[in-house]
Formats: structure tokens, C-alpha cells, sequence
């Protein structure tokens, strides 16, 4: 959105005000509906991934309560950390590979589900201090890290997780590891063809309640769907024990390995830079300033929050946090840009977090269904990069960083075998770190183009 846009919105409700109490409870819910899948996504796929079975719906309960109170950091800014606006916190899907290549690590040396969780909450929970120290520097960072720089780094997550999309929409990771005769099956293509189709025509929808709530709606028909075709597994439902869920810090323990944490670091770099992209698209719906000491203590605090929320993600057992970017569009939507409705969306997600049925509920939905939602989620994640490109100046020395970087990027996730044979080659702890790092597309990607723009300079042309 432009600065003039923003000056043309109208708002019913600006940063200060305070609504009466049902009209904050109803755009916080719209909030929630808007943000609810983007949290618990990455858990499932994670947990999905790494074979963590029954700790799922307790991560899940973890995911939206640490979401909650991180919406209320942002909201309520205590001891400046937060923008103090409606910044609604989630799980990041921008640390998916980096978190299942830090799980892959202590799957490898024999470790179960407490040694994933704990190796993962423990290089993130460091990682996130990262985050919190670029967020003091972040003016001069942004000198380093440019719209060319995020654009591409976002636009290859998105690529990479398509796949990961596409794996679920046939079936899942295990059925394509075990049962090859069954991923890919008409059942499975259909329910999540199914629900692929139910969020486009909900979107196209003239009714802004139903565009607003497509992908949880989707969903709820893709399971009502599976459920008919007996593909939901109901005895999950209600194998949890506990009906509430209680926060244990570092319940799984905390461990640690460099190999796993340098591609952790990476991101959290790229989304303290996306971050402060998305507080200042904020700034501007919200009809605060953009320029100047105060719009930049707001984008330093937001961040430092970010990186906070992360740590404590990290302490109570889930994975990073982020600021959300489809809640400006909420804020637009509703014209209510009061701060006071970040505080209500915190605490219900909070309510939400502490039953662990809702988990449960998640876990038993078909991997299908929820692959025909991902993929179109992740494809969107690809467009947000490429419209940062489209801001971009395509002179030649641009287009030969894009080149390169996507090159090198999507090239280790086409032909991942060129890494696997780098590393035993060099073997040792060095073949561990190449193939730690080279892996993973966003690392790869992340890298070359930070290096060839910091190398290249600036052109007369920029």
C-alpha cells in the first residue's frame, strides 16, 4: 500500500482509542480467524515431518498460547519491547527447513521425540537472541539488507515450501516413505483438490466474512468431507488425557549443535528485515508515521518484541515467532486499528491454547486436506517475494545477483544430490556443515545473495 492509500482509508478506530468492549471482541475474532491456520500450520508439518506423533497436540496448545501472549507484548509494548500496535504473533513458516534440518540432526544420532525438541528449542531459543541484537542496528542493517536481498529470500521459501505442500496434498511423508501404492491416490488428490477449490470460490466471494475466513472454512469442509470417507482417525480426538494443556519450560530439555544452529541464525536475519517491513505497512494503515525517530524506536521495539516472543516460543516449547502480514489487510478491512483489539486477539488465542483437544482435533485432519490449503498458503509467501522484487530496479547488476542467487538456491533443491556428494567429499565435521547449510534453498539462496550484493556494490543505476 502507498502512503497515499493509507492517508484515504478511513478508520473507525485509530492506534489510541479504545472500542467498546463487543466491537473489540469481534475484529479480534476476525483477527484469530485470519491468522489461526498460519499459527498451527507450521507445528503440524513440523511434527508431521520429524514422526513427533502423539506430542503434537500439546505443541499446537503451545503454538497459540505463546502466540497469544506475544500479540499482547506487541499490543501493550511493557518496558518498550513491541511496536504497541496490532502486531498479531505466529509461528514463522520461514524456519520450517531450518527447524526440520535441526530435527534431521538429532534424528541422526538416534534421538526420539525429546531429543528433536530439545536440539530445536534450543537453537532457536539462542537464535532468537540474534534477533534481538539486530534489532538495535536495524537502520544500518537495512543498508545490507535490501528489498533485492528479502524479495529473494522470501520468494524461495515460498518455492521450497511448495513442496512440502504438494507431499501432504497426495497423502503425506510417510505414506510416500511406507506405502507408496497409496500416496497419491484419487481419495486423497480429491479431498485436497476439494479444498483447494472450496478457498478460491470463498475468496472470489462478494461477502468479506467469507473471503476473511476461506482457508478455515476450506478446511472444515475438506474435513467434514474425509471424515464421510472414513479417513479421519476420531480415536485421535480424544486420546488426549489432559483436558488442559500446562506450560513447562523446556519440557523436552535443551541441547545444542552449531552445525544446526547457522541456518536458525540466517532466518531469524531475513524476518527481523520482514518484520519491519510488515510494522511499517502497519504504520501506514494505521495512519502513524513512517519517517523519523519516533516510526523508527517503533520498528527497533517491534522487532526487539519479535525477538523476545521467540525466545520465550522457544522456552515454552514451540518454534519461532513472527509478525503476521495478513492481519494489516484485518486492520484495512475493519478500520479498526486500535491497539486494544491486539490485547483481546492475545487472549483468545491464549484461551484457545489451553485445551489440548483443539490439537488433537488438528492432528486427526488428513494430510490431504490440509495440503490443499498449504499449498496455496506457501505459493502466497512466493507472490509476497516477488511483489518485494517488483519494487526493485531490474538493472543489470540486479538481475545478475537474481540470477544467481535463485540459481544457486532452487538449484540444491532440484538436484539436492550435488550436496550430499559435496559433503562426503569433505567429509567430517566440515561435510556436516556443508551439508547443514547448502541443504536448505533459503540458506543457499539467503547467502549468495547477501554476499554478491555486499561484494558488488551499488550501481549509478540503484
Amino acid at each position: 500500500m502507498s502512503a497515499t492509500e493509507s492517508q484515504d482509508s478511513e478508520l473507525i478506530y485509530e492506534l489510541d482509542d479504545n472500542p467498546p468492549m463487543g466491537e473489540k471482541f469481534f475484529a479480534a475474532l476476525q483477527h484469530v480467524l485470519a491468522s489461526f491456520v498460519g499459527i498451527i500450520t507450521p507445528t503440524l508439518i513440523i511434527g508431521g515431518v520429524l514422526g513427533l506423533g502423539s506430542e503434537i497436540p500439546y505443541l499446537i496448545s503451545m503454538a497459540l498460547m505463546v502466540s497469544g501472549v506475544g500479540t499482547i507484548i506487541q499490543a501493550k509494548k511493557p518496558m518498550n519491547i513491541g511496536a504497541g500496535m496490532i502486531c498479531v504473533q505466529g509461528t514463522s513458516f520461514a524456519f520450517l527447513s531450518s527447524v526440520l534440518a535441526a530435527g534431521f540432526i538429532a534424528k541422526a544420532q538416534g534421538g526420539g521425540p525429546d531429543e528433536i525438541l530439545a536440539m530445536i528449542m534450543g537453537v532457536c531459543f539462542l537464535g532468537a537472541f540474534i534477533e534481538i541484537g539486530l534489532s538495535q542496528v536495524l537502520p544500518q542493517l537495512r543498508k545490507v539488507i535490501t528489498p533485492l536481498v528479502t524479495g529473494t529470500v522470501i520468494t524461495i521459501i515460498g518455492v521450497s515450501l511448495v513442496k512440502v505442500g504438494m507431499i501432504d496434498l497426495a497423502g503425506g511423508k510417510w505414506l510416500m516413505d511406507n506405502k507408496p501404492e497409496f500416496w497419491g491416490s484419487m481419495s486423497n488428490l480429491f479431498l485436497g483438490f476439494l479444498v483447494m477449490i472450496s478457498i478460491i470460490i470463498l475468496n472470489r466471494s462478494s461477502n468479506q466474512w467469507l473471503r476473511l475466513s476461506s482457508i478455515v472454512i476450506g478446511l472444515a469442509i475438506g474435513f467434514v468431507v474425509a471424515l464421510m470417507m472414513g479417513k479421519v482417525n476420531t480415536g485421535a480426538v480424544f486420546a488426549v488425557e489432559s483436558a488442559i494443556s500446562i506450560p513447562m519450560p523446556f519440557k523436552y530439555g535443551f541441547d545444542f549443535d552449531f552445525i544446526a544452529f547457522i541456518p536458525v541464525a540466517l532466518i531469524y536475519v531475513i524476518t527481523a528485515i520482514e518484520s519491519s517491513g510488515d510494522i511499517t505497512a502497519n504504520c501506514m494503515i494505521s495512519k502513524q508515521e513512517v519517517k523519523g525517530d519516533g516510526y523508527i524506536n517503533r520498528i527497533k521495539n517491534g522487532v526487539l518484541g519479535d525477538g523476545v516472543n521467540s525466545a520465550i516460543a522457544a522456552v515454552f516449547n514451540t518454534f519461532p515467532n513472527t509478525t503476521f502480514s495478513q492481519n494489516n489487510g484485518v486492520i484495512q478491512l475493519t478500520g479498526i486499528a486500535s491497539r486494544h483489539v491486539g490485547v483481546w486477539v492475545g487472549i483468545i488465542l491464549v484461551v484457545m491454547g489451553l485445551f489440548p483437544h483443539i490439537g488433537s482435533l488438528l492432528r486427526a485432519m488428513p494430510n490431504s486436506v490440509l495440503g490443499g490449503a498449504t499449498v496455496i498458503m506457501f505459493s502466497t509467501v512466493a507472490i509476497a517475494g516477488i511483489k518485494i522484487l517488483s519494487t526493485v530496479n531490474m538493472n543489470r547488476r540486479n538481475m545478475l545477483i537474481l540470477a544467481v542467487s535463485f540459481g544457486m538456491g532452487l538449484g540444491v533443491l532440484l538436484v539436492p544430490e550435488i550436496v550430499s556428494a559435496l559433503s562426503n567429499n569433505v567429509g567430517g565435521t566440515s561435510g556436516k556443515l556443508i551439508q547443514s547449510i547448502f541443504s536448505s534453498a533459503i540458506t543457499t539462496g539467503g547467502l549468495t545473495v547477501i554476499i554478491l550484493s555486499a561484494i558488488m556494490g551499488q550501481s549509478e543505476e540503484d
